[in-house]
Parts: C-alpha cells; sequence; structure tokens
C-alpha cells in the first residue's frame, strides 16, 4: 500500500462523508469529484438517497448535466424497487390471508409501509417479516403453495437454520424471482443476546392494514443496530449506518425519545449495540445526539482495548473505498468482523465445526 492509493481512499471515502452530512457539499464538487462521487456512492447502494435529498433541497440546479442524468435514473430505480416491494408485500398477505395471523415487516419493508422519511431513496432487494413461531409451519406451507421456493437446499443448511438460526431458510418467488425472509425472532436462538420476540410484538405497532404491523420506534432502531453491530459483518454496512443516522435525526426531535429509546436498549440487553450505533452514526455522519445520552449510553461501552480496536476496524470497513484502488486492509478487517459476528452468534463448539464445515464447502466448489 502507499501513500498515493491512501489518498485516493481517503478521497473517495471524503466525498461520499461529506454529501451524507450535508447536501451543500455537493455543490462544490469538481467534474472529477462528481466522477468519482457516482461511483462511490452507486457501490455503496446510497446515490439514490443522495439524490433525494438534493431535490427536497432544491439543490439539483447545481449539479452538472451528466451528473444530474444518473441522480435522476438513479431515483427512478429506487421507486421501481420501492413498487416492487409493495407488491411483494401484498402477495406475501395474499399467501396467508387463510391463516388470519399478524405480521411484523422488518427493514427496508416497515420504513416503507410506515411512510418513514429514510424510505425516500433507500434500495430494498427483499422482504423481512416477523411471524409468531407457532404459525410458522403453517406460513411456510402457504407460501411454498403460493409460489416461493426454499433458496438453500443443501441439508445441512436446511438443519441450521431450523434448529439454531432466528428464520426460516430464504425463500425465493420462482416467477418474479424476489426474495422473501421469515423471521421468528430477529436474534439466533444461539446468540449471546437474548432478546424475547414477545417483548417486540407487545410493543409494536398497527398500520393502516390491521394485520400488518412495525415494530416500535425504539425497536425498529434497535433491531437496525443489533443487526449492524452484533449479528452482521458490517459488509456494505455503511448503508445500514445511514438508516440509523436517518432515524436518530427523525425519531430524536419527538420529546423523550432519547431516554425512551436508552431505557429500553437497557430492558431488552441490546444497550451495547446501540453504544455503537450512536458512536459510529456520530463519528461517520456527524449525527446530532445529545449529550446526555450519549453520557447515559457510555456505561454500556466496552473495555478501553475494544473499544480502540473496534474504533480501527468498524471505521475502516464502514469508509468506503476507491474503486480503483481495493485494500488489503479493508479485506483484513472485513475478515475479522465477519469471525467477531459469528463469535457473538454461536458458541465456539458450534461455531468452529459450521466455519470449518462453510469453508470447505467453498473450497470444493471452486476447486
Amino acid at each position: 500500500m502507499n501513500q498515493l492509493d491512501d489518498r485516493a481512499r481517503e478521497s473517495a471515502a471524503g466525498l461520499l462523508f461529506s454529501a451524507l452530512r450535508s447536501t451543500a457539499a455537493a455543490s462544490r464538487f469538481s467534474d472529477s469529484d462528481w466522477d468519482l462521487f457516482l461511483r462511490v456512492a452507486r457501490s455503496e447502494g446510497l446515490l439514490a438517497r443522495i439524490a433525494i435529498k438534493l431535490e427536497q433541497e432544491a439543490a439539483l440546479d447545481r449539479v452538472p448535466m451528466a451528473a444530474l442524468d444518473q441522480l435522476n435514473a438513479a431515483s427512478s430505480i429506487a421507486a421501481d424497487h420501492a413498487r416492487m416491494i409493495r407488491w411483494e408485500i401484498d402477495r406475501i398477505q395474499f399467501a396467508l390471508a387463510n391463516l388470519n395471523i399478524p405480521m411484523i415487516l422488518l427493514k427496508g419493508a416497515a420504513y416503507l409501509m410506515a411512510n418513514l422519511p429514510l424510505a425516500n431513496g433507500r434500495l430494498v432487494s427483499d422482504v423481512d417479516i416477523l411471524l409468531q413461531e407457532d404459525s410458522l409451519l403453517h406460513a411456510e406451507a402457504a407460501l411454498l403453495a403460493s409460489g416461493w421456493q426454499h433458496l438453500k437446499l443443501d441439508p445441512y443448511d436446511q438443519k441450521y437454520y431450523r434448529r439454531w438460526m432466528h428464520e426460516l431458510p430464504p425463500l425465493r418467488h420462482q416467477s418474479r424471482g424476489t426474495i422473501v425472509d421469515v423471521h421468528h425472532r430477529i436474534l439466533p436462538l444461539t446468540s449471546r443476546l437474548n432478546l424475547k420476540p414477545d417483548k417486540l410484538w407487545s410493543a409494536s405497532i398497527g398500520l393502516a392494514d390491521s394485520k400488518l404491523r412495525v415494530l416500535s420506534r425504539e425497536d425498529m432502531l434497535l433491531h437496525c443496530a443489533i443487526h449492524l453491530f452484533h449479528d452482521g459483518d458490517l459488509n456494505h454496512g455503511l448503508r445500514d449506518l445511514v438508516d440509523l443516522h436517518d432515524m436518530f435525526d427523525d425519531f430524536g426531535h419527538k420529546p423523550g425519545y432519547w431516554y425512551k429509546l436508552i431505557s429500553r436498549a437497557q430492558e431488552l440487553g441490546v444497550a451495547r449495540p446501540l453504544f455503537y450505533a450512536m458512536r459510529y452514526s456520530t463519528k461517520l455522519l456527524g449525527t446530532q445526539i445529545p449529550s446526555e445520552a450519549h453520557a447515559a449510553i457510555e456505561a454500556s461501552a466496552p473495555v478501553w482495548l475494544i473499544k480502540k480496536i473496534m474504533d480501527k476496524l468498524v471505521c475502516r470497513v464502514l469508509s468506503p473505498e476507491h474503486p480503483d484502488y481495493p485494500g488489503a486492509e479493508m479485506a483484513m478487517a472485513r475478515w475479522l468482523l465477519f469471525v467477531r459476528s459469528h463469535y457473538l452468534r454461536m458458541p465456539l463448539m458450534l461455531l468452529i465445526p459450521h466455519l470449518l464445515r462453510k469453508s470447505f464447502k467453498r473450497r470444493t466448489q471452486s476447486a
């Protein structure tokens, strides 16, 4: 790695972070800046979100025509994603209609159907739903009868999901190609954090359709934090960090929200992921979080050494790469966080055989 490569990577990350912090920064981009910014923002799945913000702030007239065409195209693609997800939710409801069971939408589908500002321009590739565990088998049978098929056919994968994970093996529709992930918990059964799903159900919020629900605003943010900083490996995690930033900004204006959020995290036993969410959203995106909230969550911080290691790894992985200068340091940081996420997800007696099996399978398939 040379200094030129380092400067190029810093430039790529700097352009994207500056636009995410303030769209006014984009008005000062040179033509070469725009070229690099568009490539980086697209690779991180954030181009449409920034395009929407530029439009909302009446700043598109300061964008070069060539860049404007790409921003408009990205917005159109995001609108198509939204239409596709709305239709997919309708089809899932139709498939499960005879079961008369409630459903909690998660992640992008929830943001969209709850009409949250962060859904504007956000790309959504699949639908995540949470069902009560006693309805899982009936729901799976109904979805299979309606055209969905198992994506994971390997007997080991099927057993792994059904015995240890928090969701069924993913299902893909045979004609539309869309994927639905059916959850019964938001963390694996083997996770070091034991979050009871009944607490999420009791606080969930109904939408206009009485059978559709979303998590409470506190639980919605905590779920995103858990997904990113506990059971996720942060690969392509900048989009999720932007989700957190937008939720902090949107929800945080409501009276008493910060107290309720931190109290809820402590009640559910997930204060550590919230600490990381607040820390890195502030560090990387300049999120405005009250100092009192930072002070209150500090009690859930890891020891000094772990905090320093996480700062190094997380800030590296969440800082976008220059498309022309991929680095070995990024690959190593991703691998370490991948191992961490699995260590938090499963005890070593299960994790080591699982990783060895997966590694052997990848080597066999690539041979």
